[in-house]
């Protein structure tokens, strides 16, 4: 129920035909896709740490992160049997429809753990560390919004009417974050901002992923309305009051979004948008499934669901850091981190200085 087994060592059995996770695609394209979630999570890991941890300790880290806390994780909310699979047999039967546990919260959680352990980068907190080119980030979020149909939208595993539901849900949810941002800004005091309407977006993305497959749109738009103004909080006031330098709110944004749309999921889920859901949770296919038709357990699964992965990466991330640490160091040294690490680290500059 914790880490699966080997059957699939090195591809050993994975063909053109379908599999038990996957009936309507090839076994071959379920490991492909599994494998895109797999990488992008230590990656939006590395926002937490931006701008001062080693390569060499960045790499050892993905990867060990990556098979000792990304894969157990992905078993027990996906595999056959996993701890919290609501399909196949899981004890603690939870909903996570696109990855709101195995990425998010998980990911989020880590990249604290991370920011913690490195410490802040030199002059957080006495010069300004603004984006250096907010039209990149709008093109980054951008391509997220986009590509973020393929995570949700694919995980129905099948061109039907779940896959549409998840589109929209999605499309909806990150929409209402963006706006959601943007209110609080503006309530705060401040101004709306374009990099606080894509950083809202990004966060609806986050909180409607685990839900995309269980809830209509109307409730997406408020789940990502919620999560806005959550993240926002996260990603500001959350973030100042302990101190943590969290270089790209990889933690505000993924492990407080996450944890939020978890949550949410058990209280939004609608039998009539998966009936197979309703089916593994209660025999019927239009049971209740969510607290607001009056199944206040499923909510009860999705906190603990929440929490365990909370605990469970923190401290395998703690751990799989000391022991680098212990060998070769993760943090680069002042006058490398002042020269910057695409010189110090790569030897090579992002921008020829000379053209400008």
């Amino acid at each position: 129920p914790y880490v699966g087994g080997f059957d699939f060592v090195m591809l050993r059995g994975v063909g053109d035909a379908p599999c038990e996770y996957a009936a309507t695609i090839p076994h071959t394209l379920w490991m492909a896709f599994q494998m895109m979630f797999a990488i992008i999570t230590p990656a939006l890991i590395c926002g937490a740490y931006a701008e001062r941890m080693k390569f060499s300790a960045m790499l050892i880290f993905s990867s060990a992160w990556l098979l000792a806390v990304y894969c157990p994780l992905a078993h027990m909310v996906w595999g056959k049997g996993g701890l919290f699979n609501a399909f196949l047999g899981g004890t603690i039967p939870s909903l996570d429809f696109a990855g709101g546990t195995v990425v998010h919260i998980s990911g989020g959680v880590s990249a604290l753990v991370a920011a913690l352990m490195l410490g802040k980068r030199q002059g957080y907190g006495i010069k300004p560390m603004t984006p250096h080119s907010v039209v990149l980030s709008v093109i980054g979020a951008s391509l997220l919004w986009v590509g973020w149909f393929g995570f949700n939208g694919g995980s129905a595993l099948a061109a039907n009417a779940l896959a549409a539901n998840a589109l929209v849900t999605t499309h909806f949810a990150a929409a209402a974050a963006a706006l959601g941002w943007v209110a609080a800004e503006c309530i705060r005091g401040g101004k709306p901002t374009v990099l606080g309407a894509i950083s809202g977006a990004v966060a609806g993305l986050v909180v409607v992923t685990p839900a995309s497959g269980f809830t209509t749109p109307i409730f997406a738009m408020l789940m990502g309305l919620i999560g806005g103004v959550g993240c926002f909080w996260a990603a500001t006031s959350l973030k100042h009051i302990f101190g943590y330098d969290d270089s790209l709110d990889a933690f505000g944004v993924h492990g407080v979004g996450g944890a939020i749309g978890s949550v949410l999921t058990g209280v939004f889920a609608v039998s009539s948008v998966n009936p197979a859901a309703a089916i593994a949770l209660t025999g019927t296919q239009t049971g209740a499934i969510g607290l607001l038709y009056g199944n206040s357990g499923q909510l009860v699964n999705q906190i603990k669901a929440t929490v365990v992965t909370i605990v469970f990466a923190a401290v395998a991330t703690f751990v799989i850091l000391k022991i680098i640490d212990m060998f070769i160091g993760l943090r680069v040294s002042r006058e490398e981190e002042f020269r910057g690490l695409d010189l110090s680290e790569h030897g090579e500059a992002g921008y020829n200085l000379d053209e400008l």
